[in-house]
């Protein structure tokens, strides 16, 4: 199987896990409207053609201004998430935008049953009435990921269908989401039968390589038994390759060999490989919005000389979307 590029990536305005966002936090905290249109050409020049958004609002404050929460983060960007759309809606970018987290802890027992806050909602109408009119807000992600134990939690899949049928009759109409457990997936008759209930559009497993879970073997063996499952079902197969390694509780680039091993692998299974996450794990050398490690550029340098050296780079065109299967 031939390499593919990793064409997707999450980010963020604050990342929401303690210390995890250390290395860009503070710097995208300081970005200007420019500054966010210079880091999204940077990415789609990079061949990423579909961004997700980790969250709009967290810890009680919103990144925009929002009727639901008066209380606001302080950003130099008066409103980053008009900025990110504004700048997709002029590269053609394709952005999920996060609903959830509004409450606190954001993981816990919400991974097996859903967040059941009205919140959801509130913020949902919200978005869609002052953000839909964005060509680029072409979809929602429930960034509260489902905790997969061989299966998916039944109370998840019914608060993932639940939101799904609303974020659809409000629109945009497309839902991802993205579980972890990854490792402990089984494929069996009755994880076909979940897959064929999830009323979600794309499902990206997490490959659990950067929070040091598995293997390089184990992750083959999941993901073609993954592959399999999606056949099955008749669903799209997405990947989320886990950019990063932990030094400490920081996130760092993760080592460049180790990452193409991850991409080859990937390859092999995936519809579409996207990554945790561009965004303060590669930064393009002499970036104007540069943020996060200092390492964060070899990262980037090696990925584009492994994409020169299968000829995926130059990009010829628009970057592809999906795989033609």
């Amino acid at each position: 199987m031939a390499l593919m590029r990793i064409t997707g990536s999450w980010f963020d305005f604050y990342h929401p896990n303690p210390y995890e966002g250390d290395c860009w936090n503070s710097t995208t905290q300081q970005f200007t409207d420019e500054d966010w249109d210079f880091k999204l050409t940077e990415m789609a020049e990079a061949g990423m053609d579909t961004l997700v958004l980790l969250n709009v609002a967290l810890h009680g404050k919103a990144f925009y201004p929002s009727e639901i929460w008066s209380h606001r983060w302080d950003t130099v960007c008066k409103d980053p998430l008009e900025a990110v759309l504004r700048a997709g809606d002029r590269l053609g970018l394709t952005i999920y935008v996060g609903n959830g987290f509004y409450t606190t802890p954001i993981m816990g027992s919400l991974s097996t049953t859903g967040d059941k806050s009205a919140l959801r909602y509130d913020f949902a109408k919200e978005l869609a009435a002052k953000y839909g009119h964005h060509a680029s807000f072409a979809g929602w992600y429930l960034p509260v990921e489902a905790a997969i134990f061989t299966h998916f939690p039944d109370h998840y899949i019914a608060y993932a269908n639940e939101m799904a049928d609303f974020l659809r009759k409000i629109g945009p109409q497309r839902v991802m989401i993205a579980p972890y457990g990854t490792r402990s997936i089984t494929g069996d008759d009755r994880f076909v039968a979940q897959l064929r209930s999830l009323e979600v559009d794309y499902i990206a497993y997490q490959d659990e390589i950067g929070v040091d879970r598995t293997t390089f073997e184990a992750v083959d063996a999941t993901f073609a038994r993954l592959r399999e499952a999606h056949d099955r079902a008749n669903k799209p197969l997405w990947s989320d390759l886990e950019l990063f390694k932990f030094a400490g509780k920081v996130l760092h680039p993760g080592p460049s060999e180790r990452v193409r091993r991850q991409l080859e692998i990937l390859s092999k299974y995936s519809d579409k490989v996207l990554c945790y996450q561009y965004l303060g794990m590669m930064n393009k050398p002499g970036s104007a919005a540069h943020a996060g490690h200092e390492t964060s550029v070899q990262l980037y340098e090696n990925y584009m000389a492994l994409l020169r050296d299968n000829g995926l780079w130059p990009i010829a065109g628009q970057a592809e979307t999906e795989r033609n299967r």
